[in-house]
């Protein structure tokens, strides 16, 4: 699609800016020390990353999105082999792609591998907005190795898959970010998305805890699965976030990347 690659990232630029704003201004957690280091540490991660993605362009040059044209464009797909209405197509786009990306978070708390990789999230000795973008390249390759499978399955319109993209991106900034919501409109939020203090719970050097609240933009999945958690064992203020061997090594960039190669 045209221009899609400047309207998610200026939306991203723009909710990562708004969201680290309010974290300074309604903070639900005290700040820690070593801010500097852990935002560096994570935005190499997105900068790798994107470098990650640009490789396997060459390899898979269509990727979600243009997996979405060229389905479209070979009717391949469940959505394309009926003539759905836009909007209801739109809708079973969004809820089925959400529902999958579901279905993938919980599979990388399962499988032992996919676990290994996925802890360098998890091993962010602290819950904020960067924390959105601290993910393996591992992790980020085969995530949307998963999507443009996922894609070709169910034949989604590539506006669709644009739409869901940007909903992805944002709402995770917004469920990682480290900002005060009122109680009221907290619970109202949380009827239909996952809200910071959701999303903190899965962030708990808690083992039972972590494998809870996988959700990253609806809440439905969790509540209709059985796992989702209300509050923490602990106070959102006294919670322990990271791992159990947590320590500041985490806040490095290059341990990190080795983290899921070594014998934690």
């Amino acid at each position: 699609m045209d221009n899609e690659i400047f309207i998610r990232l200026g939306i991203f630029f723009l909710a990562f800016a708004a969201l680290a704003l309010l974290e300074q201004v309604i903070p639900r957690r005290s700040e820690e020390a070593n801010k500097g280091s852990r935002w560096r540490t994570n935005w190499s991660f997105i900068i790798i990353d994107s470098f990650f993605l640009k490789l396997l362009a060459f390899a898979i040059p269509l990727l979600a999105i243009g997996a979405a044209v060229d389905a479209k464009a070979n009717s391949i797909g469940i959505l394309n082999l009926f003539d759905w209405p836009i909007v209801i197509e739109f809708i079973l786009s969004i809820l089925i792609l959400d529902f999958a990306i579901w279905v993938q978070h919980l599979v990388t708390h399962k499988i032992p591998f996919l676990w290994r990789v996925h802890q360098v999230h998890h091993s962010d000795p602290e819950f904020d907005v960067s924390t959105a973008i601290r993910f393996h390249p591992i992790e980020i390759v085969l995530s949307m190795l998963f999507k443009v499978g996922l894609v070709y399955l169910l034949g989604p319109s590539a506006l669709a898959v644009l739409i869901f993209e940007i909903l992805l991106n944002a709402s995770a900034m917004f469920n990682h970010a480290n900002i005060k919501i009122p109680p009221k409109l907290e619970k109202f939020l949380r009827l239909f998305i996952v809200t910071p203090d959701m999303h903190r719970i899965h962030h708990s050097s808690d083992r039972s805890e972590h494998d809870t609240n996988y959700g990253f933009a609806l809440s439905i999945w969790d509540k209709l699965f059985g796992t989702y958690k209300v509050e923490p064992n602990l106070s959102h203020q006294e919670m322990e976030v990271g791992l159990r061997w947590q320590n500041d090594k985490p806040t490095k960039f290059w341990w990190s990347i080795w983290l899921p190669f070594k014998n934690k």
